[in-house]
Formats: structure tokens, C-alpha cells, sequence
């Protein structure tokens, strides 16, 4: 099984660290390869740079695609998920569809991510996947995910302190979520006193179930279009 990784921000570090904790999770069942998003934000922290991170992913789509099983989209809140699945021939797992939808097979949940612009943004998009009545809490934390990424060490506590919160307020399992948590659930799940979901490895358990099982392409209508790199367009007009 091969997998293409989409990170649709600009940063490789969160790439390779990424890349790093889901090749230890595959341990040898699939082959990976990982891609940055060729343009736009260092991280994404915000809506307009979530909507340039869903035309990053579709141009790595169309750029990589060839010859894998499945896409795993691995940026926290999914942006591009919906384009990204109308344009593939292969399943596409998005990290955080992929962790909510776990969670909430559990009972209700909280999440736990830095930068407070992903709140708004994660509550809708839960209730855009119909768990709005499950998500018991929602905590952000002052460091991006970016920031974490560079210092994780700096960030542990606040993020155990996020997940208690979360916890305290009904939740029956926290998602610590992020392309730049990753790892990070495991060194503070004794200090919680719930489980604590890495996204990450939701994400995986996911992409690997999804492509064991294949998708029946989805055909879209062809358009033409200018200005995008010759891959992608030739996607949008040969789906």
C-alpha cells in the first residue's frame, strides 16, 4: 500500500515530524511518501490561510498523486478535504474527520490545539460532520501548533492543563490536535484523566482502514481554468 501525506502548509519540519510518527506507526504495512504544500502559510492559523492550504493540498494532489492508494491529509481541520476527495481516484483521509469520528464512536469529546483562531473554526466543522451534540469542549492553547512544533517541551503543560479542562467539563476522551503535536498525547496522557487521542495516529489507523477497501472515483464534470500549474489543470479538465 502506498500513501501520499499532504501537508498543505509551507513548514517541512512539521512534514518530517509527521512523516516521522505515522512511518513508526505503519511499521513496514505501507510505503509513505510525504509532501509540503509548494505555497502558502508557514502554518495555517487562519481562514484565509486554511482556503490557500486547500488549493495547496489539490495542487500536491494532482503534482504527487499518481500511483498511490490513499492521501492523507494530515493538517488539523481538514482544509480542502471535500475538493481533495471530489478529485482523487484513491480514498482521502482527512486527520481531523479521522480523529473526531473516533472520538465520538467513545462517547462525547473535547479538543485540545494551539492558535484560539482554529475555536470558530473547529466548531463548525464539527458540526458540519454532524457531532456538534458530542463535542463537550473545545480548549485552545496561546502557541500555535508551529510554535509547539519548534518547542514541544515549553508547551507540555499547558496542553495537559487544556486537556484536564476538557475533562472537567464532560468530555470522555480528548483529541490533542495537529500536524505539530504530534507525539504529544502519549507524554501527557498520565497527567489526564480521560484518554487522549493523538490526531495523528487517528489519522493513520484511518488511511490505513480506508485503503484496504479502495473508492469508486467520483467524476466531477471537467472545467477549464487558468493560472494553475499544468497538473492540476490538466486534473480539473481529465478528472
Amino acid at each position: 500500500m502506498r500513501i501520499l501525506l499532504i501537508n498543505p502548509n509551507t513548514s517541512a519540519h512539521v512534514t518530517d515530524l509527521v512523516a516521522g510518527h505515522v512511518r513508526t506507526q505503519l511499521g513496514g504495512r505501507a510505503e509513505l511518501r510525504a509532501v509540503t504544500g509548494r505555497f502558502g502559510a508557514r502554518y495555517i492559523a487562519s481562514r484565509a490561510a486554511a482556503a490557500i492550504a486547500g488549493h495547496a493540498a489539490l495542487d500536491a494532489l494532482a503534482e504527487h498523486g499518481a500511483g498511490c492508494d490513499a492521501v492523507y491529509l494530515a493538517c488539523f481541520g481538514d482544509p480542502g478535504l471535500l475538493a481533495l476527495r471530489e478529485l482523487s481516484r484513491v480514498p482521502v483521509i482527512g486527520m481531523a474527520e479521522a480523529a473526531c469520528r473516533e472520538a465520538a464512536a467513545s462517547g462525547r469529546f473535547g479538543i485540545v490545539t494551539g492558535g484560539a483562531a482554529w475555536e470558530p473554526m473547529l466548531r463548525e466543522f464539527v458540526a458540519a460532520l454532524g457531532l456538534a451534540d458530542a463535542l463537550a469542549a473545545l480548549r485552545t492553547v496561546a502557541p500555535s501548533g508551529g510554535t509547539i512544533a519548534r518547542d514541544p517541551d515549553a508547551a507540555l503543560e499547558i496542553l495537559a492543563e487544556a486537556c484536564r479542562a476538557c475533562a472537567g467539563a464532560g468530555a470522555e476522551s480528548v483529541i490533542l490536535g495537529g500536524a505539530g503535536l504530534a507525539g504529544l498525547a502519549a507524554r501527557i496522557a498520565p497527567q489526564v484523566p480521560v484518554p487522549v487521542i493523538c490526531s495523528v495516529e487517528a489519522g493513520t489507523r484511518a488511511v490505513l482502514a480506508a485503503g484496504a477497501f479502495g473508492q469508486a472515483p467520483s467524476r466531477p464534470d471537467p472545467v477549464e481554468s487558468i493560472g494553475l500549474t499544468p497538473a492540476l489543470a490538466t486534473r480539473l479538465i481529465d478528472p
